[in-house]
C-alpha cells in the first residue's frame, strides 16, 4: 500500500514538473519574439531616420551647393541662369554682320553675329531673344543693364574699355571709303580724301577715325548705313566710310558702288561687349569664339550671308 502510494506521489510530481518544463519553454520563446519585434522595429526605425536624415542633408547641401555657385557667379551669368534665357543686343543694317531677313513674316534680324549669339546661348544651355536698336542705343544699353550683351560688329577700343569690357575678337577687317563709280579717279590717295564730305555710321570708329584724322572734313553722322549709303547714292555726300567686310555688301548689291582706292590704313576688329564685372561670362563667350574659329565658322557664315544680303537686292 505504502509503495504504491509512493509510486502515485512520484508519478504526480514528474507531471507538475513536466507541466511547468512546458510553461517555462513558452513564455521564454515568447520574450524571445517579442524582443525580435522590438529589435526589428528599433532597427526599421534607425533605418528610417537615418534615410531621412540622409536625404535632408543631401537636400540641404545641394541647396547650400547651388546657393554657392550662384554666389560665385557674376551678375549677368547668374541672371542668364535663373531666367533661362540670353539677351543680346544688336544694330540691324549691318550685313552680314546683322541684318534684317526681309524674306521673313516677322523681320528676323539675322546675320554672322546672330550665329555667335546662338552658340553662345546654346553652350549655356539657355534660350535666346535678340534686341534691335540703334548702334547709340544700343552701347547705352550695356551699363544701363538692358541687354546681357551687345554683339553688334563692336570695335574694342581704348576709349570703350573705360566703361565696359570686351570678348575676344572674332572679325579683323580694313577701314575702307565707298563712293560711286563715276568717282573712282577722284580719290586714289588718302590726301584726295581731304575736303570730300563724308558720311559715317554715329558713335563708330569709322565716325570717329574722320573726326581724328580729317578733321577738317564735313562729317555726316547717321544712326544707320543704310541711310549713308542712300545720302551717298543722292549725291549728298562723297564717300561713306566704312569696314570692309560690311561695305562689300553694299557694293555686291548695287554695281554703280565700289571701293575707293584711297583709305584709312586702319583694321578694325569686332568683339562681343559686356558690363563690366562680368569676367566668368566673358570667359565661356572667349570659349565659344574659340571654337567657332577653330571650325572656320566665321569665314562660312560671312560667305553665307554675304550671298544672302545679295539674294534679297535682287
Amino acid at each position: 500500500m505504502k509503495k504504491r502510494l509512493l509510486a502515485m506521489v512520484m508519478a504526480l510530481t514528474m507531471g507538475t514538473m513536466a507541466l511547468t518544463g512546458c510553461g517555462s519553454s513558452g513564455a521564454s520563446d515568447s520574450a524571445e519574439a517579442s524582443e525580435k519585434e522590438t529589435t526589428t522595429e528599433t532597427e526599421e526605425a534607425t533605418e528610417e531616420t537615418t534615410e531621412e536624415a540622409a536625404e535632408e542633408t543631401t537636400e540641404e547641401t545641394t541647396e547650400e551647393a547651388a546657393e554657392e555657385t550662384s554666389e560665385e557667379m557674376g551678375p549677368v551669368l547668374s541672371k542668364i541662369k535663373e531666367s533661362g534665357k540670353l539677351i543680346v543686343g544688336t544694330a540691324s543694317g549691318y550685313p552680314p554682320y546683322e541684318f534684317v531677313d526681309i524674306t521673313s513674316v516677322d523681320q528676323t534680324v539675322i546675320g554672322v553675329d546672330m550665329e555667335l549669339a546662338q552658340s553662345i546661348a546654346d553652350e549655356l544651355g539657355v534660350t535666346l531673344e535678340i534686341q534691335d536698336m540703334t548702334f547709340t542705343a544700343l552701347l547705352a544699353a550695356i551699363p544701363a543693364g538692358k541687354v546681357d550683351m551687345a554683339i553688334a560688329g563692336v570695335s574694342p577700343t581704348d576709349e570703350r574699355r573705360e566703361t565696359m569690357d570686351f570678348s575676344d575678337s572674332y572679325l579683323f577687317a580694313d577701314q575702307a571709303v565707298i563712293i560711286n563709280k563715276t568717282d573712282a579717279e577722284k580719290y586714289k590717295t588718302f590726301d584726295d580724301l581731304k575736303g570730300a564730305t563724308l558720311a559715317a555710321q554715329k558713335s563708330t570708329t569709322q565716325e570717329k577715325l574722320v573726326q581724328e584724322l580729317l578733321p577738317d572734313n564735313t562729317l555726316v553722322s547717321l544712326e544707320q548705313v543704310p541711310e549713308c549709303i542712300l545720302e551717298l547714292k543722292n549725291g549728298k555726300v562723297d564717300g561713306v566710310v566704312i569696314e570692309s567686310i560690311v561695305g562689300e555688301q553694299y557694293i555686291l548689291a548695287d554695281d554703280t558702288l565700289q571701293f575707293a582706292e584711297a583709305n584709312f590704313d586702319r583694321q578694325k576688329e569686332a568683339a562681343v561687349v559686356f558690363d563690366k564685372g562680368n569676367e566668368d561670362l566673358i570667359e565661356i563667350v572667349n570659349e565659344v569664339i574659340k571654337e567657332n574659329q577653330d571650325a572656320g565658322n566665321f569665314e562660312k557664315w560671312v560667305d553665307e550671308y554675304s550671298k544672302i544680303v545679295v539674294e534679297n537686292a535682287q
